[in-house]
């Protein structure tokens, strides 16, 4: 049964921003997408340079979730047994990823530790 996610949860995603939140560093647009959540970037945090695996275990000591729209991260890192939900965007398009919020606000109320959900627009 898929876990809900609570009011307020903590989000971080890769990146973030005004012209196009999936591409840079700052998550006052994805907090407008967002509501609800708490939202934080890798950038705002100093996190970018970060490799997927130091990147996901810092992340999941400090969040809930995590965005992304790196498509191949489930082949390149064990992601069973995390605590972290991934949900994967399977776009970097902004005018696609705007049409889908409300898809990414289902999953995020769909996704379960440790199995990646794709959002596809």
């Amino acid at each position: 049964m898929p876990s809900k996610v609570l009011p307020k949860s903590k989000i971080i995603g890769l990146s973030f921003n005004d012209e196009n939140p999936v591409r840079s560093g700052n998550s006052r647009s994805a907090q407008t997408h967002l509501k609800g959540h708490v939202v934080e970037t890798a950038f705002e945090l100093g996190w970018s340079n970060l490799k997927n695996g130091d990147l996901l275990a810092v992340a999941e000591a400090s969040f809930d979730i995590l965005i992304t729209t790196d498509q191949n991260l489930r082949y390149q890192q064990n992601l069973s047994g995390r605590n972290l939900r991934i949900v994967v965007i399977m776009t970097t398009s902004w005018p696609r990823i705007q049409k889908s919020i409300p898809k990414i606000l289902d999953a995020l109320d769909r996704v379960v530790p440790g199995e990646p959900f794709e959002v596809t627009p």
